[in-house]
């Protein structure tokens, strides 16, 4: 069945670059990207197909990169890739400043793994996706991304050729695709730690209806929510200096939450006071976690270990992002279990950094339009994971 499916799909594909056909004959509401979880470096990934001939490429999810940017090997086989003209429209959207020596479009493509940064030509190709049903493929002539030079993917994933950014920019996937095919200014993204996904448009299943929402924040294309206060186990925490509407930053790319050191201090004295109060053993820190824990301490739910919640409050008490379970504890060996925040430092650049570990199986919905997000705290509480979303809109395990 599987074998059939590839044949179908490669069929599909042949037919639609040699008939150049701009768009699928019925508007989709949403388009689905897969992705997957990288063992090795604990890095999200996904593929996309570009090009003529269509090629499919591995990307890493970066939920704050500016643009979409793939190593220039790839397109540069490609017949229907060309470059952008400095002084053209599209230049100007994507708000470059600088041109190359033969009147390119430039940009700087920056690694978020390595931090490195390097300059690249804002070009156009085909790209080929996924609808949101998994039952056809559309087609978006004169998507824009930025090349890169080889060596600026080094640090990611075995096999990634580039970054695919969703940050709020208007050269960023999401704004592109919903301009070329129509679709609503919004994404939804759900990590999982086996098949997660990214749907771009409207998002219809079961777990898209129950979302909670809250004022979206973006600053320099990043993504914020505002927090009032934090509990553990139901108890306030007592800051020193309490944090006035500390921002939450959401992040693709660091494995675990980070909290700037103020933050931390009080929040690790607190937790740790919880998880003695319901008898759980503390054994030696292991590096990068600071708290761990006997296993053998640990009681068991359906959501994942028995261990003390974490509660965001956010515009109000009522509205609240719960961090339990499974979100909360790493398990480092069989016999440990570590708390899965970090340390950020004196220094750190944002107060709190939510990282892919605690925003696995969490539905995510960026609505751009009206700048809210809808999310669903830890989908487990619903005995349901991101794997299982994305089989509701495929209906097949197969969907590449």
């Amino acid at each position: 069945m599987a074998s059939l499916a590839k044949f179908l799909f490669f069929v599909s594909f042949t037919i639609l670059t040699s008939t150049s056909v701009a768009q699928t004959s019925h508007s989709p509401n949403a388009l689905l990207f897969p992705i997957t979880k990288d063992t090795v470096t604990l890095q999200y990934m996904t593929e996309i197909h570009m090009g003529t001939p269509l090629n499919r490429i591995k990307l890493l999810v970066d939920l704050n990169g500016p643009f979409l940017w793939i190593d220039p090997l790839t397109p540069s086989s490609s017949s229907s890739y060309r470059t952008i003209n400095c002084r053209s429209i599209d230049c100007s959207r994507a708000q470059a400043n600088h041109c190359g020596t033969t009147d390119t479009c430039v940009l700087f493509p920056k690694n978020p793994i390595t931090q490195t940064a390097s300059q690249g030509d804002l070009a156009e190709d085909i790209f080929a996706f996924h609808s949101s049903d998994g039952s056809m493929i559309s087609t978006a002539h004169q998507l824009l991304f930025t090349t890169s030079p080889a060596f600026l993917s080094k640090g990611l994933a075995n096999g990634a050729k580039g970054v695919f950014g969703l940050g709020m920019t208007r050269i960023a996937p999401p704004s592109q695709i919903a301009a070329s095919l129509g679709l609503q200014r919004k994404f939804s993204i759900c990590l999982s730690s086996s098949e997660g996904i990214i749907l771009t448009g409207d998002c219809s299943g079961n777990m898209c209806k129950s979302l909670t929402y809250t004022p979206l924040v973006t600053d320099r294309g990043d993504y914020f929510i505002s927090m009032k206060s934090m509990k553990i186990d139901g108890r306030k925490l007592s800051f020193t200096m309490p944090p006035k509407d500390v921002r939450i930053k959401f992040s693709t790319v660091i494995p675990h939450t980070t909290m700037e050191s103020s933050i931390y201090e009080t929040f690790i004295s607190a937790y740790l006071k919880a998880a003695t109060r319901i008898n759980m053993t503390t054994v030696a820190s292991m590096p990068p976690f600071s708290m761990c824990f006997s296993a053998k301490s640990v009681g068991r739910t359906p959501i994942g270990p028995a261990v003390p919640p974490v509660d965001l409050l956010l515009q109000t008490e009522m509205v609240k992002w719960r961090i339990q379970g499974r979100n909360l504890m790493v398990r480092v060996t069989d016999e440990i279990m570590c708390l899965g925040i970090i340390n950020g430092g004196l220094d750190a650049k944002d107060s709190i950094v939510l990282g892919g570990y605690q925003l696995e199986d969490n539905l995510l919905q960026f609505d751009l339009g009206t700048s809210m997000l809808g999310f669903s705290s830890s989908s487990t509480t619903k005995q349901t994971s991101c794997s299982n979303l994305k089989m509701s809109f495929t209906g097949t395990e197969e969907l590449l």
